[in-house]
């Protein structure tokens, strides 16, 4: 049966690539709806293209412009952040990839899950923000929370067959991003052009930025530690340069699994797509001739400490993730234009994590109210 695909966040990154697996497998999946926050010119050419039931544009302002340009499809057109949300709970929806980025993408996998639909899940913060509430309400209505970033999909394959009694430790691993080999000094004065280089992925600028800080793979510990029930103290971090080795489960008897594949987002996401199924495919294929060696190294806390804030943002827990989430995402705003210095960063995100107030058990209004003042703050 044709599985019909709800991609919330369709011109990002990992949308356009979604979007490219489902035409190398028209059989097999089918676009129910789309949803983008302001590229109005792709979300057009991609509606125009996969012909879906639904579009979805938050913000109101492009509603006129997009509609006028699909006005001669039978798309129906809608605007506004509950209307993202709302149809991520349609009837015909099968499944929802969840690739909106940063903290806008809670409510619209909150809503999927209530409504019972499997996510294929891609944005991070969803998970960082409110994992207790999400896993929980996943469990209560029988939804999978598939996992789309490449680490987490490959712990996930890993641990298929396996049971969760004997798993050790998780160990992530890390490309380093594009200042693995810089110095403290040289980090000072990084420009944006840098940052956004990535050596091993092509990703959208937040992430990348993310990744040169490795706040990103901070965000992936807490995201693991929610999808597969692990204490931070059993999830490690180690740089992997090569990018090779997605990441690795350890068990208890001391042998250690480890999924493997060329650095390609269409892989994970085809397998959360395909789930439990896996599909074949034209995809690059690994050809370990071309690799003298594999290294690893362990993270400089001292040059890149937001992966440290992430442990301690995640063992505080309550709101306190939200808080460094929150600040993350202005921080890296202010980052990308121009505003501040690339380890203004991690400043921002450990001085907000100390001035918000706690909350021990937030509902999801504390938790919007958390991210809104934390943002507050810092634009102020």
């Amino acid at each position: 049966m044709t599985k019909r695909i709800a991609i919330l966040g369709s011109t990002g990154s990992i949308g356009v690539q979604t979007l490219e697996v489902i035409a190398a497998n028209p059989e097999r999946f089918e676009v129910e709806t789309l949803t983008a926050n302001n590229n109005v010119d792709l979300l057009v050419q991609q509606a125009i293209r996969f012909q879906p039931n639904s579009v979805v544009i938050a913000n109101r302002q492009h509603y006129a412009r997009l509609k006028e340009a699909l006005e001669k499809h039978p798309i129906k057109v809608y605007a506004g952040s509950d209307a993202v949300a709302q149809v991520a709970e349609m009837p015909s929806v099968d499944l929802v990839m969840a690739a909106m980025v940063g903290f806008s993408g809670l409510i619209p996998t909150l809503k999927a899950i209530c409504a019972g639909k499997n996510v294929a899940l891609a944005n991070k913060e969803t998970l960082v923000v409110a994992g207790e509430m999400i896993t929980t309400l996943a469990m209560q209505n029988n939804v999978a929370i598939l996992p789309v970033d490449s680490e987490h999909s490959a712990i996930f394959q890993c641990l298929r067959g396996e049971q969760f009694s004997v798993i050790e430790k998780i160990i992530l691993t890390a490309s380093g991003g594009p200042f693995r080999t810089k110095t403290a000094e040289q980090l000072v004065h990084a420009t944006k052009e840098e940052a956004l280089q990535h050596p091993s992925w092509n990703m959208g600028n937040k992430i990348t930025i993310d990744s040169a800080t490795l706040m990103n793979k901070g965000l992936e510990v807490i995201e693991a530690h929610w999808l597969f029930d692990i204490p931070p103290e059993r999830i490690e971090v180690l740089i992997h340069p090569q990018s090779v080795i997605h990441s690795m489960v350890q068990f208890t008897d001391g042998s250690v699994k480890a999924q493997l594949g060329v650095p390609d987002m269409k892989s994970p996401i085809l397998y959360a797509l395909s789930y439990p199924y896996r599909l074949p495919s034209d995809l690059e294929r690994l050809n370990f001739a071309k690799y003298a060696s594999l290294t690893f190294e362990q993270p400089d806390l001292q040059r890149f400490p937001a992966l440290e804030l992430a442990y301690q943002a995640l063992k505080q827990g309550g709101n306190m993730p939200c808080v460094m989430n929150a600040a993350n995402e202005a921080a890296v705003s202010l980052f990308l234009d121009g505003k501040i210095g690339f380890m203004d960063i991690p400043r921002i995100i450990e001085n907000a994590m100390q001035k918000m107030t706690f909350i021990p058990k937030p509902t999801i209004e504390q938790l919007q109210q958390t991210h809104e003042e934390t943002v507050k703050q810092l634009f102020r």
